[in-house]
């Protein structure tokens, strides 16, 4: 039995995870800002982690065989763990993104065209990190979540004092209403209605993970060995919006609509005018098994369509 402190966990695969760590016989704490209460056994200290002093006076008794980080998302908040953490665990593992892969949001090295992008792409050890930048803006924020995990993964590589893991998540789909970013539900809803799809003119694939296997992934990565650095979370098998699209209309029983987007327009969730898809390789050389998406992506947009038909309470 572990000690482990999960910083989230009150919703989708955070919440998860926190079940999965406690059936496995670890000892969980939660820590966030006490919005929702975690499952019964399980630990709670109720703490705004931007707030360094009042985080630092709370694990004034505490101490972790690990960390998980499910809502980190500047190197600001990184740096407030690590000094309140610092003699607290011996292992962080942060929860990242596919996004730090993102070629729109940062210059990274070129890969041939359609190589599954390797970890070494983006290496926190080296990245620079600016704290002075207004992190504490959500506009800023949300303009720059990309950045804003890659340095955090930066900060904590290099100015963590202990052993540091970061899971980067492909587009995580499946658990139905559970799913927050609504961007499945977005084309049920399209689709059902008949609604037209904004795409690219060419559709470059991307992955995709199950959120149940992403809360496996994080207790692996957090219990189960002890690598360091970044390690890619996807399941096996790249798909296209337009083959997203098949499967949700499959499952519906009515053709998609497509526009094609103008230049500059944004376009609908998963449709992609750049390559960034994630290569899996190093989790699984490290022992981890990865489904394949084709496998259960049928049920989550089954799930999807259930949740969109089941009025809200």
């Amino acid at each position: 039995m572990q000690s482990i402190c999960v910083i989230g966990g009150n919703r989708y695969f955070g919440k998860t995870l926190v079940q999965r760590l406690q059936a496995a016989g670890h000892h969980v704490t939660v820590l966030n800002r006490g919005s929702t209460s975690p499952p019964d056994g399980v630990e709670h200290l109720v703490v705004d982690r931007d707030d360094e002093a009042a985080l630092t006076a709370a694990l004034v008794p505490c101490t972790f065989d690990v960390v998980i980080d499910q809502v980190c998302y500047t190197p600001v908040q990184a740096a407030i763990a690590a000094r309140a953490f610092q003699g607290r665990t011996r292992r962080y593992v942060m929860t990242s993104t596919i996004e730090v892969y993102d070629p729109s949001t940062a210059v990274l090295r070129s890969l041939p065209q359609g190589t599954p992008v390797p970890e070494e792409a983006v290496d926190p050890a080296t990245w620079q990190v600016r704290t002075d930048l207004p992190w504490h803006d959500d506009a800023y924020l949300e303009a720059h979540y990309a950045e804003g995990k890659r340095q955090a993964e930066a900060v904590f590589t290099q100015q963590g004092g202990f052993a540091f893991a970061a899971v980067r998540s492909a587009h995580v789909l499946g658990g139905g209403a559970q799913e927050f970013t609504g961007r499945l539900a977005h084309y049920v809803e399209h689709i059902t209605q008949g609604r037209p799809l904004t795409v690219h003119p060419a559709e470059l694939p991307t992955v995709f993970i199950h959120h149940e296997e992403l809360a496996d992934l994080l207790r692996w990565a957090a219990t189960d060995t002890s690598f360091t650095g970044p390690v890619n979370a996807c399941s096996d098998g790249q798909f296209d919006v337009r083959e997203l699209c098949s499967v949700i209309a499959t499952r519906i029983g009515r053709e998609p609509v497509y526009r094609t987007a103008a230049p500059g327009e944004p376009a609908s969730p998963f449709s992609f005018d750049r390559h960034y898809a994630m290569s899996n390789a190093r989790a699984k050389q490290l022992g981890f098994t990865f489904s394949h998406t084709a496998d259960w992506l049928p049920d989550a947009v089954s799930e999807a369509i259930t949740a969109a038909a089941t009025p809200a309470p």
